[in-house]
């Protein structure tokens, strides 16, 4: 009994080092526009997928709000999405920024969008290469995911090319995310 109590003891204090350390800007703090519809998302999900966005690199929080906009204005307007495709995104500011959030079904990858958590990448990394703070801020989302019970704690992690004929989440990003514990060929 006092075993399962420090073991529990030890785990939110783990969560709330993450918790800390995890600077998550919100919609309304980015100025995100409101969905049009929203699907919910089931917890305990088997996948994780990493994207890049392909559009600029930021990093500072006003250029990559900006970016965050532009991002779910292209989805929104152009591709007629209910809203950002993505759950989260990194930006080189080391921040994560909350796009459709935790429940709700993103749009990043056709026959995966039900089962997954999409995490995208700010900019280009065929030509960036993600930051350490810019892993360590998703590595610690991934744990939050799993603390929260969103994704299973055997989670399987993908990059997109690996369920979509595609170069995302970019060279530089993927040969990172394959060092990934994580991770599946």
């Amino acid at each position: 009994m006092i075993y399962i109590m420090q073991s529990q003891i030890l785990t939110v204090f783990l969560y709330l080092n993450v918790v800390q350390a995890l600077n998550i800007t919100s919609r309304s703090q980015w100025g995100a526009r409101t969905p049009t519809h929203k699907t919910a998302l089931a917890n305990g999900l088997p996948y994780v997928i990493i994207h890049h966005t392909t559009g600029s690199y930021c990093d500072t929080q006003a250029d990559c709000i900006k970016q965050m906009k532009s991002i779910q204005n292209y989805h929104m307007d152009s591709l007629g999405w209910d809203d950002i495709g993505y759950n989260f995104l990194i930006g080189g500011d080391d921040h994560v920024y909350e796009g459709r959030g935790w429940n709700n079904m993103g749009a990043h990858a056709a026959k995966w969008n039900e089962k997954s958590i999409g995490i995208s990448f700010i900019g280009n990394y065929n030509n960036d290469k993600p930051t350490s703070a810019q892993i360590s801020a998703t590595k610690d989302l991934i744990a939050q995911a799993v603390f929260r019970g969103q994704i299973d704690p055997n989670y399987i992690l993908y990059g997109h090319r690996q369920v979509s004929s595609t170069e995302c989440p970019g060279h530089n990003l993927y040969a990172e995310i394959m060092k990934w514990p994580n991770w599946k060929a």
